[in-house]
């Protein structure tokens, strides 16, 4: 039967089911177009004679093959059969190519795995697998160095925190440290400091806090040196509240760090510290 005919049609041109003694597919699917084109135009089935089995040399031999394909030898005489489909018709290989079918088509080469014994095989496992740790290795290599990487050195994690003696420093007296690149203002203060810090109504200030909040050990106020306008470094024991004046724009701050005055829109900053065991040390950060 013909390659391209499913099964259980018979064939268009000598009406077997023979596949052994079909002339070619190419020749069947050719005639079998100018037998349609005969059925169209005259109402009966002109085109060729039934039951050419094993016979495809005669095929050949009446000059109906055409003169393009590798399947016979080229016609020199013109014969009755040469009129094409009529247009709007579909081919027969365009019938065959719509026609259902139950065969499902498995491609095996995009499943093939290699057979036992076969040459190739152990090296390409080796290649695969050897890929694969360089992968697991290069991917290590970059989360251990991203880890790394966030980690604090040993000499940040010293710069981080300061150690201040507060010993040294006298009642009303006010030192800078340097803290994180930033001053640090740490003020012993006076019983009258203290209380006029407190004898304050929080009501008509820019950024209400409560002394209580901003000092820990209320004899010492610690302070980043830092004005909250556009960052430059308040005078102490000056201003009209005799706690700090920026003089770049005018800011004026209390004896508790608070803005009273001018463009500075917070409070002077309270970093982190802590009072060690002996009262005489505090560390910032």
């Amino acid at each position: 039967m013909c390659a391209q005919l499913p099964a259980p049609w018979p064939c268009r041109v000598c009406r077997c089911t023979s596949s052994s003694s079909c002339p070619p597919a190419e020749v069947c699917l050719w005639l079998a177009s100018f037998d349609e084109s005969a059925k169209e135009t005259n109402g009966t089935d002109k085109s060729i004679e039934p039951n050419l089995c094993g016979k495809p040399q005669e095929l050949f031999a009446t000059g109906r093959t055409h003169t393009g394909f590798a399947a016979g030898p080229p016609s020199s005489t013109p014969t009755e059969l040469s009129k094409p489909s009529t247009a709007g018709t579909l081919s027969p290989l365009s019938k065959l190519s719509l026609a259902p079918s139950n065969k499902i088509t498995y491609n095996e080469l995009n499943h093939a795995r290699f057979e036992p014994g076969t040459e190739g095989r152990p090296l390409a496992y080796f290649v695969q697998t050897g890929g694969r740790f360089l992968y697991a290795s290069a991917i290590r290599l970059a989360v251990l160095k991203a880890v790394v990487s966030l980690s604090a050195a040993a000499d940040t994690l010293a710069m981080s925190s300061l150690e201040v003696d507060l010993s040294g420093i006298e009642e009303g007296q006010t030192i800078t440290v340097k803290w994180r690149g930033k001053p640090v203002f740490i003020k012993h203060r006076t019983e009258e400091d203290i209380a006029a810090a407190n004898n304050v109504n929080l009501g008509g200030l820019r950024d209400p806090q409560p002394d209580s909040e901003r000092a820990v050990d209320p004899k010492y106020l610690i302070v980043v040196g830092v004005c909250t306008h556009l960052g430059c470094v308040p005078i102490a024991g000056a201003g009209n509240y005799q706690g700090w004046f920026c003089p770049c724009h005018g800011s004026h701050y209390d004896g508790s760090g608070r803005t009273r005055e001018g463009p500075a829109p917070y409070n002077l900053e309270v970093p982190e510290y802590r009072f060690l065991e002996d009262g005489q040390k505090v560390m910032i950060g």
